[in-house]
């Protein structure tokens, strides 16, 4: 699949299965992009920011590197899995990930349609590449690969288990380079 618009397909998709809901007076309420080529590990991301005039702006941002290869299908299951999280934010005002909102709304898009389906985490063909980094939880010694420092990561099993699945700094994940942490 070459790349194509996905303004149109956003359209489209809103209309079909978000009743219209993420535009306002006839704009989209979120900005729709293909990513730089940066994105290699993951299909899709929507994010919310708050620039320093304190004007606030979502995205839904495309991995060309994963999708651009892959049939019209993959397209479409990873906008509308973005457009439920633009949803979630912007028009219920929730904050939530892949929660109790999330899967409902997946359900009624998948048995609304047999195009394609909604998941929680796709299964399309992603280059292995060598982590950077190795985080480890002081908590329950658990380690975790990543490509970069992510402040402020923490072991989302142990903030489950002990603090109600909400962040806590005793969770904080502690990195070391990949080449040390080799066994």
């Amino acid at each position: 699949m070459s790349l194509i618009p996905v303004l149109p397909l956003f359209l489209k998709l809103n209309r079909q299965y978000f009743h219209n809901s993420l535009l306002e007076k006839g704009v989209p309420r979120v900005s729709v992009r293909w990513s730089d080529g940066r994105m290699r590990t993951t299909a899709g991301i929507y994010r919310r920011k708050t620039n320093f005039l304190g004007v606030k702006a979502s995205e839904i941002i495309l991995s060309r590197p994963v999708l651009e290869n892959l049939p019209p299908k993959a397209l479409n299951s990873t906008l509308c899995h973005e457009m439920i999280h633009a949803w979630i934010d912007l028009v219920l005002k929730v904050e939530e990930a892949h929660g109790p909102n999330f899967h409902q709304r997946m359900a009624e898009i998948n048995s609304a349609q047999t195009d394609f389906q909604v998941t929680v985490r796709h299964s399309f063909p992603i280059s292995n590449r060598i982590p950077k980094w190795v985080a480890t939880c002081p908590s329950c010694k658990r380690s975790f690969s990543y490509r970069r420092i992510v402040k402020g990561a923490a072991c989302r099993s142990c903030c489950n288990n002990y603090f109600g699945g909400r962040w806590d700094q005793k969770c904080v994940l502690e990195f070391q380079p990949f080449s040390r942490s080799k066994k």
